[in-house]
This record gives structure tokens, C-alpha cells and sequence, in this order.
């Protein structure tokens, strides 16, 4: 009797450590959520072509709150959403499906927006991104892209904001784009044409004479400097200028910058931070924002309120 009473004692004892285990368990898998600006990094490029209508769409259904993306210029002055200048052999297939050997035949400055259209920019499988679902799409313009955000205000009530990035530099002056002054007045007579708020709207750019000639050009719009090393103090004393956002390589930054930034009255959003746990270390940080390729492993983190 005095065995048999020993043996429930014990199994009682095992029952509440395998229940205290469970419980533990539970906790460490409750993450803890914080209010961000999440952006979807060309679109959701971990899960659709990048810079693709599909993926802007994906990535508005996830609940981004910004739809990141980055436009050229075309021969006949259409503003093009692609980051590349060029049709990059990794992402896009010529006019006939076939993979392209030399993509430096296909400037997309030197093309009009009509032969642009006929490249499949999307079927091809992405090296870096083997979660991403292939499918046949073409670079649209940008024009394009802001109608879609409309027709989504229409249907679901809300309105995504907008973080194009001008891709320019002094070296590709008059090669893949035009001046920089003609680059960011094409860009903003598109937005404006399309009648979206101002509001809605982010310029950003690595090329510091875009972005100085954002804000001396265009007060009304928001600009972010783009920065791939470097301190928030030395960066913002060689632009010259104070834009709104400060946008720094992730891993470059730490929180002395976001410190700083925010006592200039600058948000900080860095970029392409793919990892969550590198994204709650940045959260942590009091970072105002993500840029990310995953929008549905930010989600996860994003509180909603």
C-alpha cells in the first residue's frame, strides 16, 4: 500500500512538471508586437516577382502599410517601376521567353515603354529567393502602381502609402537615367497626375542630389536618405540637408543613430531586414519602420493599434 502511495505521489510530481514545461513553452512562443511602419520591400519579393503588380497586390493583402518600390525612366519619359536600368537576366526573360545572355543590349533608357512591356519579368525562379512563387508579369509603370493602391482605397477603406526610390548616380548621368532635377519632375508629375495625396508619398534615394533636390523642389513631400554605412551624424552632414526619414542598411545601425535621429525630428527606417529576430532587435531599437522582402513575417510583430 505504502509502494502504490509512493508511485501516485511521484506521478502527480511528473504530471506537474510536464504541465509547468507546457506552460513555459507556450510563453516563449508569444511574441511581443510594436507599432511600425511596415513596408513591403519591392512589393513581397520573398513571395512574388519583384516590383510586380501580383506582389504589390500580396503584399497590400498582407497589411502593409507602404508599398516600397523603385522606378527608371524609359526612352519615351515613362516612369518605369524596376530596379534595375536594365533587364536583369536573373528576374526577366526576353520578348520571346528566352533567357537573355547580354543584358547590357537592353537599357531600358534606351527603350520605349511599349517594348519594356513584352519581357517576362517573373517566371524565371530567383537564386536568393526560393520561397518565391514564379508567375508571368511585366514591369509596370508607376502610373499603374498608384491606380491599384486607388482601387484598393475603394474596395477596402484604406489607402497604402507609397516609398519610390529613384535610382540614380552621377557616374549613369545621361547612360540609364536622365539628370537627376528631370529624373525627380518626371516622378512627381506622375504622382500628382494620379492624384494621390501627397501625404501617401515618400521619395528616397541613395543619389544625395535627388533627395536635396526633393526638399528644396518639393517641401510638400517626404524624402528619405538611403545609407549603406556610415553614422546618422556623418551622413546627414554630407547630404546637407534634414529629410524625414533617415534609411540606413540594417546592420549598420545602432542606438546611438536612432537616438540621434530622433532628437533631430528624423524617423528611422532601415532596410531589407528579412529575419524576425533580426527585426524585433531593430523594434527594441524604437526604429519607426521596416523594409522587408517577408511583409508576412512583420506582420507577425505589428500591433493593431
Amino acid at each position: 500500500m505504502k509502494n502504490i502511495l509512493i508511485l501516485f505521489v511521484l506521478l502527480g510530481f511528473a504530471k506537474s512538471l510536464l504541465s509547468c514545461k507546457k506552460t513555459d513553452s507556450s510563453k516563449s512562443m508569444t511574441l511581443i508586437t510594436y507599432k511600425f511602419d511596415l513596408q513591403g520591400h519591392r512589393g513581397a519579393r520573398g513571395i512574388l516577382p519583384e516590383n510586380s503588380l501580383q506582389a504589390f497586390q500580396k503584399a497590400i493583402d498582407i497589411g502593409v502599410n507602404t508599398l516600397e518600390l523603385d522606378v527608371v525612366i524609359s526612352k519615351d519619359s515613362m516612369v518605369v517601376v524596376s530596379h534595375d536600368a536594365y533587364m536583369n537576366p536573373d528576374v526577366c526573360l526576353n520578348a520571346q521567353g528566352q533567357k537573355i545572355s547580354d543584358s547590357s543590349q537592353f537599357n531600358l533608357y534606351k527603350m520605349n515603354y511599349e517594348d519594356i512591356k513584352t519581357f517576362d519579368c517573373g517566371s524565371l525562379q530567383h537564386p536568393n529567393f526560393p520561397e518565391q512563387k514564379p508567375l508571368k508579369t511585366h514591369k509596370p509603370l508607376l502610373s499603374e502602381v498608384i491606380k491599384m493602391t486607388t482601387d484598393n482605397l475603394k474596395k477596402k477603406g484604406t489607402r497604402v502609402s507609397l516609398n519610390i526610390e529613384i535610382k540614380s548616380s552621377p557616374e549613369t548621368d545621361g547612360v540609364y537615367h536622365p539628370k537627376p532635377d528631370v529624373f525627380a519632375d518626371l516622378v512627381i508629375k506622375t504622382i500628382k497626375n494620379e492624384l494621390i495625396p501627397l501625404n501617401k508619398i515618400n521619395i528616397q534615394s541613395f543619389d544625395k542630389r535627388v533627395v536635396r533636390y526633393v526638399i528644396d523642389h518639393y517641401p510638400e513631400i517626404s524624402t528619405a536618405y538611403l545609407v549603406e554605412n556610415g553614422s546618422f551624424y556623418e551622413n546627414l552632414q554630407d547630404l546637407g540637408k534634414t529629410p524625414q526619414i533617415y534609411s540606413p542598411y540594417f546592420k549598420t545601425l545602432d542606438s546611438l543613430d536612432v537616438k540621434q535621429a530622433h532628437n533631430s525630428g528624423v524617423k528611422v527606417i532601415p532596410w531589407t531586414v528579412n529575419e524576425i529576430s533580426d527585426m524585433q532587435n531593430l523594434l527594441e531599437l524604437g526604429v519607426d519602420g521596416l523594409i522587408t522582402d517577408y511583409p508576412n513575417r512583420a506582420k507577425a510583430l505589428q500591433s493593431s493599434n
